[in-house]
């Protein structure tokens, strides 16, 4: 194992990681717009309440993993970075537009892509050139100015801030919180019926410890040399797409090992229950919706640093202050695009 390649070792990390959050996501349901489009339109709240389990799970497998030392928060750009509220929200609310625009956020995206949705490729690639455009593109010192990221002066997040507030001691605060969205989660009788979907949402928060812990394990052993990250998918789309076409000058990364995982498991995921064929765009209108969707999830991903999954669910975890605000904002933009494009699609 000293042999390999320290990038390889973080992507294979990435790999297994988005290996079951692909499958998650076909054998579970799992999905972001899916869960809002569903409590919105169809009055069922399964996969919304599935959220619940996926980040109660997630909370304590971070969490549990930080005490216990094998977790490095710390170092996770969640905590490294100050947090800008206006960036949460206003970035939060451009992606969640966005994703109702494009039908689905990046993690959805690259789901159905594996699945065969060929729709899904365009919004895949479009987001991630625009992230790329607001990252460090023509829109990046923009984005600089607005949207500053300076480092961190000391401890945040909600555990620390909590504590200071309350002296309740850490493993409390944890508890409370993962328990609490458990509790959520598991108190919608139609969910607790479906024990896959509650299976694959355990399998998909453990995923995101796993994540954690391996790289944090890589980072000590490599002086830093990989950062100590989660699962995210919007700028990481575009450091993969840089991977495809410049590979031989090396780059593989914990990024493209996720990305490439997610569309792994959701091919055999959708192969798995007969789910797997080829679909394209018929309607230049709707390509152009989700065209514009995916623009404005790039470019609202990186502002919010993360995606639905980034940060809705990892940085969640990481228990920083930008994942439950960041969700909210999101969930409320794409509520927004719902109701818009029932009235557009609603017979006169």
């Amino acid at each position: 194992m000293e042999n390999i390649p320290y990038g390889v070792l973080a992507a294979v990390i990435g790999l297994l990681g988005g290996i079951v959050l692909g499958l998650a996501a076909r054998l579970g349901d799992f999905c972001t717009l899916g869960a809002l489009e569903s409590a919105t339109y169809g009055k069922d709240q399964k996969r919304l309440r599935l959220w619940g389990v996926v980040l109660g799970v997630s909370i304590l497998a971070v969490q549990l993993g930080a005490l216990a030392g094998v977790v490095d928060l710390s170092a996770s750009f969640y905590h490294e970075i100050q947090w800008n509220p206006l960036a949460s929200i206003i970035g939060g609310l451009v992606f969640g537009y966005g994703m109702a625009m494009a039908g689905n956020c990046g993690f959805g995206a690259l789901v159905r892509f594996g699945g065969g949705d060929l729709r899904s490729l365009v919004v895949v690639v479009v987001m991630g050139i625009f992230g790329f455009v607001a990252l460090s593109g023509p829109l990046g010192p923009l984005r600089t100015v607005l949207f500053p990221q300076p480092d961190a002066t000391g401890p945040q997040g909600i555990v620390h801030d909590v504590n200071a507030l309350t002296g309740l001691p850490a493993i409390v605060i944890i508890l409370v919180l993962a328990f609490s969205a458990l509790a959520w989660g598991l108190s919608y009788a139609p969910l607790r019926k479906r024990a896959d979907m509650i299976g694959w949402g355990i399998a998909a928060g453990l995923a995101v410890g796993w994540c954690f812990v391996g790289t944090t394990w890589l980072a000590d052993n490599t002086f830093g040399a990989v950062p100590v990250e989660g699962p995210s998918f919007t700028a990481p789309v575009g450091r993969t797409l840089i991977f495809l076409m410049t590979s031989t000058a090396g780059g593989i990364t914990f990024s493209v090992g996720s990305v490439a995982g997610v569309m792994i498991g959701a091919l055999i995921g959708s192969i798995w229950r007969g789910l797997f064929r080829w679909e394209a765009c018929e309607d230049p209108r709707e390509l152009g919706r989700q065209v514009g969707g995916a623009v404005l999830m790039g470019v609202g991903g990186v502002v919010a640093m993360g995606c639905s999954v980034g940060q809705g669910i990892t940085a969640f975890a990481t228990l920083a202050w930008s994942g439950p605000v960041t969700l909210v904002a999101m969930g409320l933009g794409a509520v927004i695009g719902l109701q818009q494009l029932l009235g557009w699609y609603q017979p006169d």
